[in-house]
């Protein structure tokens, strides 16, 4: 079916039209504004927006479900946006933006369980029995690749700052841990090098539709925390290591032609059931690290210094965009996550190079592997419902404020100092 020109129309209720050329949205002219800098770097996947704004944060990442924002029509060429799913986000996006807060998409690629949809959204190569996550964006076909350009074409415009009554985004995450592709931004078994190369020319799209509508919105790749190695237990044309494919996409780019993107890390820690981050053995403090964890952020920092990555003359930044510290279930379990946010936190105030720490997660969600990361537990039966907040919460709390030094210096034996400034 040819998608190359068609009229989009909005789902339930019909609010709003586009008329779409190639898929590419007409609106306002481009936004100018810089990117702004915030005070702090205190961030947060953002599940309850009052609760994230009580505790000040500066950062908000929130998923987007492609697949969520649209149907096939019945006609040929005819595709309709989801203005339920739309005002959804808005909901989520304006009262963090109007309060001055610095927001990002998490741009995702579920199956949607409807074959014509998954046909143009999900990769061709992705495995026939579904058996992952989140798929890659189809960057192999043009039909794929078009439509993919008017869902960020749609979102870029509607955030751009055009229309104040949506909010405004800032950051575009593109993808999920593409490293670790098998199960985060699946396209088949495929070598690093079909990896990188499909993943740029989703990225560079991603950056030509946003700097469309805003000249300094910023588009990011997405890491795990390997780095010198990769996903244990399954096959290189299922996961690569993570500085391979940032030096492969980075090189991609160059012959294609240069353009602005950045780096969204998730420096979890080696053992992410393990708190206690500061004992990480396979965070070395070298190039030849295995892994990126908060115990050697520095590492990415001064990686990213090198005279191939540059962008303009300058470093690319980085956002920590997803990682959290698991609560055990013992006594000491509330204790040791503070204990590690506290170190993490003074780990990465540290790391010019690094603009946000986004926390992972606001609410405890029972069906992430056990792991319980949240701010707050979640309540007995529920998947993410809150029920009382944790120690971490207070210290979280107060993390960028003046009282943060005396709160946090309890947590310093526990990790092994005797002041935060004997780390780098």
């Amino acid at each position: 079916m040819p998608l190359r020109h068609f009229l989009i129309a909005c789902l339930r209720p019909l609010v709003c039209a586009f008329c779409v050329s190639g898929f590419s949205i007409q609106g306002h002219a481009q936004n100018t504004d810089p990117f702004p800098t915030p005070l702090s770097k205190k961030g947060l996947q953002v599940q309850m927006v009052d609760d994230a704004l009580a505790l000040g944060v500066h950062h908000a990442a929130v998923n987007v479900s492609l697949g969520a924002l649209f149907q096939l029509g019945e006609k040929p060429g005819e595709l309709r946006f989801d203005a339920g799913y739309l005002a959804s986000l808005d909901k989520q996006v304006k009262p963090l933006s109007d309060a001055g807060v610095v927001v990002y998409f998490i741009l995702l690629a579920y199956p949607t369980g409807d074959a014509a949809k998954d046909a143009v959204l999900l990769h061709p190569a992705r495995r026939k029995d579904g058996k992952f996550n989140i798929a890659a964006f189809n960057t192999a076909t043009a039909e794929g690749l078009s439509l993919y350009r008017s869902l960020i074409s749609l979102l870029a415009e509607r955030y751009s700052g055009a229309h104040p009554e949506h909010g405004r985004v800032w950051g575009y995450i593109v993808g999920n841990e593409v490293d670790s592709h098998w199960m985060w931004y699946n396209l088949g078994n495929a070598p690093m090098t079909q990896v990188a190369s499909e993943y740029e020319k989703a990225v560079r799209a991603t950056h030509e539709e946003v700097s469309k509508h805003s000249a300094h919105g910023r588009v990011y790749l997405s890491f795990d925390h390997h780095w010198n190695t990769s996903m244990p237990g399954i096959s290189a044309e299922e996961a690569c290591k993570g500085r391979d494919l940032l030096d492969t996409f980075a090189k991609l780019a160059r012959e294609r032609g240069d353009f602005e993107w950045h780096v969204a890390h998730h420096p979890y820690p080696d053992d992410l059931g393990n708190p206690r981050t500061w004992l990480d053995k396979a965070a070395l403090p070298n190039v030849d690290s295995p892994h990126i964890t908060f115990k050697n952020l520095e590492v990415a920092c001064d990686y990213m210094k090198r005279p191939e990555l540059l962008w303009q003359g300058q470093p690319r930044r980085i956002i920590l965009s997803e990682q959290g510290i698991h609560c055990l279930a013992a006594p000491e379990g509330a204790e040791l996550q503070a204990a590690g946010y506290a170190y993490a936190w003074e780990k990465v105030t540290r790391q010019a190079g690094i603009d946000a720490l986004i926390w992972h997660r606001h609410v405890d969600h029972a069906h992430e592997g056990g792991l319980r990361l949240g701010l707050w537990e979640n309540q007995a039966g529920s998947i993410a419902t809150p029920g009382k907040k944790r120690e971490i919460y207070g210290l979280f709390l107060k993390a960028g404020t003046p009282e943060w030094t005396d709160l946090a210096k309890k947590y310093l034996p526990i990790v092994g100092l005797k002041s935060w400034d004997e780390l780098k």
